[in-house]
């Protein structure tokens, strides 16, 4: 099976409802999680309402957001097998990653929709892995040239991201094989323009910004 092949569309059969037995992989994932935050059993969850594999648009079945206390911590499910083992490789998990983000708590005009509006960032981000087969890493960068900033108002100087390992999440191995956790942080387009003019590498920049949680109000450190 190829690497495409991992998670594509499905027509809907009655075989696809048996996975609701079986939540061996979601359940490593929040059981990791609960590690991190024990008393938070019962996170903000967002899932998807129309599974990728039937048809629907977002290829995660859901992100939860842990409470940080000066930030959220994002968490998504999907890009690892969750429930029974469909891929031939037995040494991870679907694609070996679930993506994470932490965003810095402020006085944002909308705090829901902020929260949100990352949920469908990761969505995005995941669509390319699942259309085009693009495993995410540490220590890359995701710049798309895009101005704008990734917040709902469009106006942080963040535009796009860098990646780390989880400094709070380990990497886990699961019943269906191991899952790295992959950290998204925020930079900014000058940030970006700098690694992808090879001035310096993701994990200087990184070292530079001093912190994996985005704050959407900082400034470039380049």
């Amino acid at each position: 099976m190829g690497l495409f092949d991992k998670f594509k569309k499905k027509e809907k059969t009655k075989e696809n409802n048996s996975e609701d037995a079986n939540v061996q992989g979601w359940d490593a994932i929040t059981n990791e999680c609960e590690r991190v935050y024990p008393n938070q059993k019962n996170p903000i969850h967002y899932g998807t309402l129309i599974n990728w594999k039937l048809g629907g648009n977002d290829p995660l079945e859901g992100v939860s957001i842990y409470d940080g206390g000066d930030y959220w911590h994002f968490v998504t499910y999907g890009l690892s097998e969750l429930y029974e083992k469909e891929t031939e490789n037995s040494d991870i998990s679907g694609y070996g990653m679930e993506f994470t983000f932490k965003l810095k708590k402020d006085n944002y005009k909308n705090e829901e929709a902020e929260i949100k509006g990352i949920c469908g960032i990761l969505q995005s981000i995941a669509r390319i892995t699942f259309t085009k087969g693009e495993v995410f890493h540490a220590y890359e960068y995701l710049y798309t040239g895009q101005t704008q900033g990734i917040d709902t108002e469009m106006k942080s100087n963040i535009t796009g991201f860098i990646m780390i390992p989880d400094n709070k999440l380990n990497s886990i191995n699961t019943p269906n094989g191991k899952v790295d956790f992959v950290e998204f942080i925020g930079a900014t387009d000058s940030e970006l323009i700098a690694l992808k003019s090879k001035e310096l590498d993701v994990k200087s920049l990184y070292e530079k910004i001093g912190s994996d949680i985005t704050n959407y109000n900082r400034e470039s450190v380049i």
